[in-house]
């Protein structure tokens, strides 16, 4: 009787009893298991002991187990079959329904919900292929979504059976219309992916729609922030910080703004629009920032992103900032479900800031489209990626592979807090600028014989007593560690800590301050450079060897072979004496010597050009305006080039060892300009961010592709046996012993940091701007 009732019934009818069946056995279940509770918290789905103990019960349970393992069975038969009418289904359902026994059912249900739960999906998988197959016979295209063979399209049949199978493993097929019918496969796969040839028997008479291009509207520069106080937000300590350091540099960022207007001659410039997702402040990445903002943790990727967010906003960019991952897929326009689906519009937004969390958080949601796209994306990388561990394949084939890098992006798009990756670009952050009356008061007011010490966090004090006990004999030390209630026990008695400030109230301190001393971590912050803008000489310990990830901890796993001479090399390098002292803080004798001479020493409150707000609003602007990553690059050197250049494109520069473009040769399209360009040899084992230092220039990553070819050998006078074509890091560069010569065949591996003992390199060295050494001096 069952099974005439089954075959009389319509699917849908079927697939509605089914479901007020398996309600009906929770309901009782979860009656039952209440009525039978002693305490009124059991949960309605704890199995109690004293239901299953019998052994009568249990062989009940056995034989139900058995029961629905059949139905299972059955189940996963049903929903692979295609081509079986609906009759055929529905006997084999009944025909596993009629044996099952009541008896013992509500409490086996109990232990067994999951189980009905993954039932109740199947049914409704083969409810919705025969409602499927029921559609495509009553429009009248059955026989017209037959699986393509199309040599066009290989990956077509293994992507429709991947479809048939995992269709409903992410809501964003549904979304696309996607139905559990191989129609429904063919026309997402052909119209939302491009795995399989449009079909036929589709509407496509109708031309598509052309997406016009909207006008460009000009960007100007912005001096009130109170619009970008308002988007950063509210809700975390972190925004907090931002919104305060923003509030107090506005006036600073006004007059920038306006002294860059002067320098550009007004001109006009594109407005941008720009998606800035703070990708480690989410709540999905875990935010271990915002809870420690008050505690002495770490500031300085706030510092650079609020001052990020000023200058792009200040430069009068459309501007959106997402905070969390639900942001972020509104602002990008995802489908709804876990990224499995392309986006099928064009990307909102001309560049997207982000950070390393938030590359991860659009791979995740962005799925296919992020390949398509992330020519727009730049991401934020403190202490900077080298091409190495860049390439996915390279780094996975020769011991690069880290949890960050191996994104395949050009290594142009990754921008640091400090310049000292050339093979990414320099971000950067603003430290406060002073006027002449507030550096006179400084040098007036300023204790000879006090010292600030550089650590927030107790731990950083731990093994550091020997020199601070060298440190107060000649000066009194104050400190700014956090602590709750307690003084710490790391600081020594004699330091007098004032726990944690506020930045106005640190600034007031480091202002009467004679010395700024690190303990050598945190590794390059902020703070030395604050330190130095009011007034102070910074002393730091030297490392020796040099910390890198191959030696400590702390870099281990970052995507940098890079090595760091001191705990702060852009104040070593760039800025240095008398400003900046470099020890060896375990040589007692030359730390007293140089907390002796900097006693003796007046400085005056410097900050480097690059650093103060304008420094940062000139090369934000260049890079906005110059930097495209999306645009296809012309070969070099092109096909005609012996007529364009009869002697070769690069000359001997005049008082000069060095080569650089031939004035009088033709410069294809290239930012930095190719006037800018000049080429050196480096020596053995060193790489060509060291041999450009050494002449007082800089390694450019983006010249590389014109000196990667037999003309650069030949100008050079390098004498090669052999000429290969690898994919290798190191290359262009060539051996002397064996006089072999390699050029580079994978473009995102040419490399300033790359060397090698073997090889001498081929380097392509700028020029830059006195204080702004990302950018050459004609590259505004």
């Amino acid at each position: 009787m069952v099974r005439r009732c089954l075959l009389t019934f319509k699917p849908f009818r079927i697939f509605v009893v089914g479901i007020g069946f398996f309600s009906l056995c929770f309901l009782m279940t979860s009656l039952g298991g209440q009525f039978s509770a002693k305490r009124l918290t059991d949960s309605p789905f704890t199995v109690r002991t004293e239901v299953l103990g019998g052994v009568e019960s249990r062989g009940v349970l056995r034989k139900i187990s058995d029961m629905l393992e059949v139905i299972m069975k059955r189940m996963d038969s049903l929903s692979k079959l295609e081509h079986v009418n609906d009759s055929r289904r529905l006997e084999e359902l009944s025909s596993a329904i009629n044996r099952i026994q009541p008896a013992g059912l509500v409490e086996r249900i109990q232990a067994i919900a999951q189980n009905v739960s993954n039932m109740a999906v199947r049914v409704e998988q083969i409810f919705q292929n025969s409602m499927a197959a029921s559609r495509v016979v009553r429009d009248g295209t059955s026989g017209q979504c037959d699986v393509p063979r199309d040599p066009h399209f290989p990956d077509c049949p293994g992507k429709v059976d991947w479809m048939r199978s995992r269709w409903t493993s992410d809501p964003c097929y549904a979304f696309y219309g996607v139905d559990g019918s191989d129609c429904s496969f063919l026309i997402y796969l052909s119209e939302v992916e491009w795995f399989c040839p449009p079909l036929a028997w589709r509407n496509h008479s109708s031309p598509p729609v052309l997406q016009k291009n909207p006008p460009k509207r000009q960007a100007a520069f912005r001096t009130d922030l109170s619009a970008l106080l308002d988007q950063v937000g509210t809700g975390k300590e972190s925004l907090s910080f931002m919104k305060r350091r923003i509030r107090r540099l506005a006036s600073q960022w006004a007059t920038a703004a306006h002294r860059l207007d002067i320098k550009l001659r007004r001109r006009w410039r594109e407005q941008k629009k720009i998606l800035v997702h703070v990708g480690f402040l989410t709540e999905e990445s875990g935010d271990v920032f915002s809870p420690k903002v008050l505690k002495g943790g770490p500031l300085g990727e706030m510092v650079q992103w609020a001052d990020i967010l000023t200058a792009l906003y200040v430069l009068g960019h459309n501007l959106k900032i997402s905070i969390s991952v639900k942001e972020l897929q509104g602002f990008l326009g995802v489908p709804p479900g876990r990224g499995s689906c392309p986006l099928t519009g064009p990307l909102p937004f001309d560049l997207i800031y982000t950070d390393y969390h938030g590359l991860q958080q659009m791979k995740q949601h962005m799925g296919l489209s992020l390949k398509k796209h992330k020519c727009h994306i730049r991401v934020i990388d403190t202490f900077g990626t080298e091409p190495a561990y860049n390439h996915e394949e390279y780094a996975t084939l020769h011991g690069y592979r880290t949890n960050w890098g191996y994104w395949n992006l050009n290594s142009r798009q990754y921008m640091t807090m400090f310049p000292h990756t050339p093979d990414n670009s320099f971000m950067g952050f603003v430290s406060e600028e002073l006027n002449e009356t507030e550096k006179r008061n400084i040098q007036e007011n300023k204790v000879k014989n006090m010292a600030v010490v550089y650590g927030k966090e107790a731990s950083m004090w731990k093994g550091k007593e020997k020199f601070l006990q060298i440190l107060h004999r000649y000066m009194e030390v104050h400190g700014t560690v956090y602590y709750e209630t307690q003084r710490p026990p790391e600081v020594p008695a004699f330091v007098k800590n004032h726990g944690l400030l506020p930045q106005q109230e640190l600034q007031q301190l480091l202002r009467k301050a004679k010395l700024f001393i690190g303990f050598g971590f945190p590794y390059e912050g902020p703070a030395p450079l604050e330190a130095i803008a009011n007034g102070c000489i910074y002393l730091q310990p030297k490392f020796h060897p040099p910390h890198s990830s191959l030696n400590h901890e702390f870099f281990r796993g970052k995507p940098t072979s890079r090595e760091v001479s001191s705990q702060h090399p852009y104040a070593e390098q760039y800025i240095g004496r008398p400003h900046v002292m470099t020890v060896d803080y375990n040589n007692s004798e030359e730390f007293e010597t140089a907390v002796r001479e900097i006693m003796r020493t007046k400085v005056e409150p410097y900050l480097p050009y690059e650093y103060t707000c304008e420094g940062m609003l000139e090369r934000v602007h260049a890079y906005i305006q110059h930097q495209d990553f999306c645009s296809p690059e012309a070969p070099f050197p092109p096909a005609n080039a012996s007529r364009v250049w009869p002697r070769g494109p690069f000359t001997l520069l005049p008082n000069s060892t060095l080569l650089g473009w031939a004035s009088n040769s033709t410069a294809p399209p290239c930012w930095p300009p190719l006037s800018a360009l000049r080429l050196m040899v480096s020596k053995e084992g060193q790489s060509c961010v060291e041999a450009c230092q050494t002449s007082g220039l800089v390694c450019e990553p983006a010249f590389f592709r014109f000196i990667n070819n037999k003309e650069a050998l030949s100008k050079l006078e390098i004498q090669c046996e052999v000429v290969e074509l690898e994919v290798n890091h190191i290359f262009p560069a060539f051996s002397v012993t064996r006089r072999e010569c390699g050029l580079q065949k994978e473009l995102l591996l040419f490399s300033c940091a790359g060397f090698s003992a073997k090889y001498r390199r081929i380097c392509p060295c700028r020029d830059f701007r006195k204080g702004q050494v990302a950018l050459c001096r004609d590259c505004l």
